[in-house]
């Protein structure tokens, strides 16, 4: 399994700094955790994100899982259903701040919102299953740059909204879709 992470359009120390936050720096050494460089190319383009993908697994078509923010959420979008298209697998996809964008496919998708209007409005455009909306709302980057310290929400239409952090509702998710166990 591989998980993809596709920033939005910052600085990319923000990216580093959520990896770290996330706990999953040692996964980047194990060619397991693959990175769309933002600050190189387009994240917002799905063929350069597929092209990008292709590149980096070499030809092999490894099950991946989508990790996704803001402007890189519509490149990885499209890049997910590419990837489906051309025969391969997508565990899940997680959108952070995808806000616009809609979402939608064959695999299961999670949104991560900075704020409950954004969560609400998101959702017109495909929620899937759980999701997290941070309370008290934060900034939209902040969300990205401190995803251990947004606290707010996990919602999902079986049970009640659970507080917990940005963070913690990533890993249970990635704990979910056996990331890094394959």
């Amino acid at each position: 399994m591989t998980l993809v992470i596709c920033p939005g359009v910052h600085q990319p120390n923000l990216t580093a700094g959520f990896i770290a936050s996330l706990g999953l720096t040692n996964y980047a050494t194990q060619s397991r955790l693959v990175v769309f460089p933002a600050a190189e190319s387009h994240p917002y383009s799905p063929a350069h994100v597929l092209q990008f993908l292709q590149s980096a697994t070499s030809g092999r078509q490894p099950p991946l899982t989508f990790l996704s923010f803001s402007a890189g959420v519509a490149g990885a979008m499209g890049a997910a259903w590419g990837w489906q298209l051309l025969g391969g697998e997508v565990r899940a996809f997680i959108a952070l701040d995808g806000w616009g964008v809609p979402v939608g496919g064959r695999f299961p998708i999670h949104r991560l919102s900075h704020d409950y209007f954004t969560h609400w409005s998101s959702a017109l455009l495909g929620s899937g299953g759980e999701s997290f909306y941070a309370e008290p709302g934060v900034a939209h980057l902040d969300l990205w740059r401190s995803p251990h310290t947004t606290s707010g929400f996990r919602t999902s239409a079986a049970t009640p909204p659970y507080h917990t952090t940005a963070a913690a509702f990533i890993l249970h998710l990635l704990e979910k879709y056996h990331t890094f166990e394959d």
